[in-house]
């Protein structure tokens, strides 16, 4: 009882996962890289890798060996509310009517296209991404406006044409 315990603590200390009886790293940074990565949002905001928790799960689906064997699917979650964005982007992020955001504000994504577990990082990653840009973008307020006498005028004449052309479509009397 205590060895999984201990195992439990040590893969949440160092972002690892279980997955049934193996142990899979996933790194937040890649090798040629230094330092902890940042997922940039815009200009000035970007989204630090340790607020970003991932994990590799085997994906659904057809594709034999591969798929039965290897863990190539990320499990990406994202806690809003535990962020350092800021407050105008969670506020956004909260309101939106999305399936992939829970109740409790976390962003779930999986990504399971590829056959490799980088590009399917790599793809969840982008999905988050592109799900807070689009939470953020402000609708132009519509201006109110009717249409000018002309177009209006133009309209009843095209009516009255039309009605006519069905009029002289009825029956002949003699």
């Amino acid at each position: 009882m205590n060895k999984i315990c201990y195992w439990q603590n040590f893969c949440q200390l160092c972002s690892w996962t279980t997955d049934l009886s193996t142990i899979i790293r996933i790194p937040h940074t890649n090798s040629n890289e230094t330092g902890p990565t940042v997922l940039s949002i815009s200009r000035n905001i970007g989204i630090p890798d340790d607020e970003i928790e991932l994990s590799a799960i085997r994906a659904q689906g057809a594709g034999g060996q591969n798929v039965n064997k290897v863990s190539s699917a990320i499990h990406l979650r994202f806690d809003i509310n535990a962020s350092s964005l800021p407050e105008f982007y969670q506020q956004r992020l909260l309101a939106l009517r999305d399936r992939r955001i829970s109740k409790e504000g976390v962003v779930v994504i999986k990504a399971q296209q590829y056959r490799t577990q980088e590009k399917n990082r790599q793809a969840a990653l982008d999905r988050l991404q592109e799900l807070i840009r689009t939470a953020t973008v402000v609708q132009k307020a519509r201006k109110a406006t009717k249409p000018s006498k002309r177009s209006q005028r133009k309209r009843m004449d095209s009516k009255t044409l039309r009605g006519r052309t069905k009029q002289l479509r009825g029956k002949v009397s003699e």
